[in-house]
């Protein structure tokens, strides 16, 4: 028999990395539907060779280790759920008005997607690969509180606590312990937030004499 053309060979090796790719996202996704249901604490590669409806030794075929399938996950899921785009609150000169429309966003975003991060915040600290997954939404707060905080100046100590309470107000913990635990709505939650941090931007004002 003749060697392939090689024509023929490069479709046959397209259609090879068509399928080797529809196979790792198969895999990722399923990976994803099980972080958000059970828990990355509860998801084995056998669970997800199961989902994804391929072998385990395929699963490790394309993710050798635990951080490179999360590394996937995490890509994937915030690409399918990105996060509010804060280069829009940048031109609103008036810092409440700013601060307001970014934690209205922020907290619509986390009502979407509150399974997820409840699973994976509560399992960060037992799966070492969790928290490097998460580096794509600790990046995102801390650009969109740098952008909080313009309007808002402070110096020394003042600063450190101004950065402190739109860290805390741009955190997912914050918005569900005001919105799931406690039942406040997202407007409420956006009022007493905002007026936390007016109050940690405040000039410190001097005792009496």
């Amino acid at each position: 028999m003749g060697s392939q053309s090689p024509a023929k060979r490069k479709y046959e090796l397209k259609r090879r990395a068509d399928e080797m790719a529809r196979t790792r996202l198969r895999i990722t996704e399923a990976a994803v539907e099980l972080h958000g249901t059970i828990g990355p604490v509860r998801t084995n590669v056998s669970a997800v060779a199961e989902r994804a409806g391929v072998q385990r030794h395929t699963v490790y075929r394309h993710f050798p280790s635990e951080a490179a399938l999360f590394a996937a996950c995490s890509g994937h899921y915030f690409q399918a759920n990105p996060l509010p785009d804060f280069e829009r609150w940048r031109p609103i000169g008036d810092p409440d008005q700013r601060l307001a429309l970014a934690l209205d966003e922020i907290y619509a975003y986390y009502e979407r997607t509150e399974p997820m991060f409840t699973n994976v915040f509560r399992d960060a600290d037992l799966v070492a690969a969790v928290r490097p997954a998460l580096a794509p939404l600790e990046g995102y707060l801390k650009a969109a509180a740098e952008v909080l905080a313009a309007g808002r100046p402070a110096r020394g100590r003042r600063r450190q606590v101004r950065d402190g309470a739109l860290r805390h107000a741009l955190d997912f913990q914050t918005w569900q312990s005001l919105t799931t635990h406690n039942q406040l709505t997202r407007a409420e939650a956006v009022t007493l937030v905002t007026a936390l941090v007016n109050a940690a931007s405040a000039p410190r004002r001097r005792a009496a004499a």
